[in-house]
């Protein structure tokens, strides 16, 4: 008996068995059998002619009829329809054909079967990879929605604290002129609130350099600048911090901090005192913290080394995004210099986009975090040595040209 006869002799049977053994309900079964008897007339084809791409059209509107929640739980139906299916297509050859019989078409349906499953998985894996895609863009999507009502939100919480800071500032000045100077507990009291209306006035101040770094506001006045002189002044604000927590500051005069350049000296004053500051609140009493650097080809080179608790490999990339603290917030002190003291994780998001709107980078090096045994971190900026004005107006105010080195 030919192949094509042996095909027809066991189709009803083999579309019965199938639909009966995948199919569960009657009227998901009769559907089931209508593409079942698409199959079968592909089969047949491939099997005839030799040529199993025949079953490529129907493989592939199989591969992508999976419902979204089937993706989502992972499942992949068609290998295992593809499967059964070979199995079932062996039991009924065998209880309806001779076994000379049986085994011919086996071998040939053998061959289909096996160049379906191959050509199923590569469907399948395409419509897994879409969807996965998908879902990330998706999600992607939604990330930089939130990161922008973030942003928004920041904007427009740091602008409307101004005006009520303002007021309380004002009055609080006012009642100052009006209270008598022997009035030993008002005064306290006044002082009390100018303290906390100045801290809320540094937040309020990092929530607006935030919202302009985000959407790449931040405006950059360059001037001629000599490192060594941002480093005295920093010197001379932090080091009463330093002796009332017995902490060592040492700014070493290394090469370069001398060397004229045209950066923003508030802004890069900023920048290191957010650096220089961090080191300080992590660093344990009577630790130290270093300030050295070095000339690059090309960029100048600052380092700020301290001997505090360090920081984890798995979050030396967190502390530089926005609102990020390590550890828990409730076991923080108060303060921005204390030992572990709590803030608002603006510093050195902040620091990295002043630094990088002058065309710099900054990064941090530690062994880890232990607060026993202290590995220290260091953090490096790198400036670019720019020893000639960039902008024009400025070029022109202090006789340079405008090419940057």
């Amino acid at each position: 008996m030919s192949l094509q006869n042996l095909l027809e002799k066991i189709r009803p049977l083999w579309i019965d068995r199938v639909a009966h053994d995948l199919a569960r309900g009657t009227g998901v079964r009769e559907n089931f059998k209508k593409e079942l008897g698409r199959f079968f007339n592909l089969l047949e084809q491939a099997i005839l002619t030799g040529d199993p791409s025949w079953m490529d059209p129907l493989l592939y509107d199989w591969a992508n009829a999976p419902t979204e929640s089937d993706l989502a739980e992972g499942k992949h139906n068609l290998a295992t329809l593809l499967s059964r299916a070979n199995a079932l297509t062996f039991e009924v050859a065998k209880e309806n054909l001779d076994p000379l019989d049986a085994i011919e078409l086996v071998s040939a349906t053998s061959a289909i079967y096996s160049y379906c499953l191959s050509k199923a998985a590569s469907f399948e894996a395409d419509k897994r990879v879409s969807y996965v895609t998908n879902e990330l863009n998706s999600i992607q999507h939604k990330l930089e929605q939130l990161d922008k009502t973030k942003s928004n939100f920041i904007s427009v919480a740091a602008h409307e604290l101004k005006t009520p800071l303002t007021l309380i500032e004002g009055y609080t000045a006012m009642m100052s002129d009006f209270i008598p100077n022997e009035n030993g507990t008002a005064s306290q009291l006044l002082d009390g609130v100018k303290t906390g209306v100045h801290r809320l006035r540094e937040i309020v101040d990092d929530m607006i350099d935030v919202s302009l770094i985000d959407n790449s506001l931040l405006s950059l006045n360059f001037q001629p600048l000599w490192l060594k002189n941002t480093f005295k002044l920093l010197e001379k604000e932090l080091r009463p911090i330093c002796e009332e927590r017995n902490l060592n500051l040492k700014i070493k005069q290394f090469k370069g901090a001398d060397q004229l350049i045209f950066a923003d000296p508030e802004r890069i004053y900023q920048a290191l005192r957010n650096v220089l500051t961090n080191a300080i609140k992590y660093t344990p009493d009577k630790g130290s913290v270093t300030v050295d650097g070095r000339i690059l080809p090309g960029f100048i080179e600052i380092t700020v080394e301290d001997t505090g608790i360090g920081i984890s490999p798995e979050n030396q990339a967190i502390i530089f995004e926005k609102f990020r603290q390590l550890g828990k917030a409730a076991l923080h002190s108060s303060g921005k210099t204390k030992f572990k003291g709590g803030g608002p994780g603006l510093g050195l998001p902040i620091t990295r986009g002043i630094i990088e709107a002058h065309g710099g980078t900054i990064w941090v090096d530690s062994e880890g975090y232990d607060e026993e045994k202290c590995p220290g971190t260091t953090f490096h900026i790198l400036l670019p040595d720019r020893s000639e004005a960039t902008d024009p107006k400025v070029a022109k105010l202090f006789g340079a040209n405008t090419h940057a080195n």
